[in-house]
């Protein structure tokens, strides 16, 4: 089973993301659109079949999916979104990842250096932390699987880990297989809560009360910029304020 520390880490990024869900429709349009690139079928696109399942469990309008299906696949109205990251160093060197889809670099590119110069921290060259993070997928399972039955099944399916936060299992797996492997756990007749790829630091840096103060105020601030998708960090944040929450 996987250490506290990498739960903390979701749960705290979840619950940025609960109190802005007003932004969750624009993201998951933005994901959409640039999904459908792939091809309009999610039958043969997995990352489209993940968007359009965030979709359904936020109960997105069929009819704004499929203006955003439309808009990537080149159907509809042309979409110019392209998808850039971009790396810096927050408070205590931590590093951030900042996943963007835009179609303006101009505008993007100064709006995450002022969110990183704004809290002390700065946008570095590409390739200065993306080397810490690896691509992983989670899955994320309702409290009412057995345990034991879940493990083994995944384990056996090629997961790496799977955690139990009482409310929910959580399995982890590379990024290769996470696509296959939501469908089995579906087939098999697990309740699938939410699924999704993200990117997880080989390493972290532990905070006191403080700097974790600092670290989520400029993930918070990185997270309310328009073009802004995901915000990944290797900050391992305090015990002391997850308790505070």
């Amino acid at each position: 089973m996987a250490g506290h520390s990498k739960w903390a880490n979701i749960k705290h990024r979840k619950a940025r993301q609960d109190a802005k869900r007003g932004k969750i429709y624009t993201k998951l349009i933005r994901e959409i659109t640039v999904a459908a690139k792939g091809g309009p079928d999610p039958a043969d696109n997995p990352r489209l079949r993940l968007a359009l399942d965030k979709a359904t469990s936020e109960n997105m309008p069929k009819d704004t999916i499929n203006r955003a299906i439309q808009r990537g696949s080149g159907t509809g109205d042309s979409a110019n979104l392209e998808e850039v990251t971009y790396e810096g160093y927050g408070p205590n060197g931590v590093a951030i990842l900042v996943e963007t889809m835009t179609d303006n670099r101009n505008r993007t590119v100064a709006d995450v250096r002022h969110a990183f110069t704004k809290f002390g921290g700065n946008l570095g060259t590409d390739g200065s932390v993306a080397y810490l993070f690896n691509k992983i997928g989670y899955i994320f399972i309702s409290s009412q699987a057995n345990e034991d039955e879940l493990f083994d099944f995944a384990i056996e399916e090629g997961a790496d880990d799977i955690e139990n936060t009482d409310d929910q299992f959580i399995i982890s797996c590379s990024a290769n297989i996470f696509s296959d492997l939501v469908e089995k756990v579906k087939s098999n007749g697990y309740e699938v809560m939410n699924a999704e790829l993200s990117m997880k630091a080989e390493t972290t840096i532990p905070l006191d009360q403080e700097t974790s103060e600092k670290v989520i105020k400029i993930l918070d601030f990185m997270d309310d910029i328009d073009d802004v998708q995901e915000v990944h960090t290797n900050a391992e944040f305090s015990d002391e304020l997850e308790l505070g929450v």
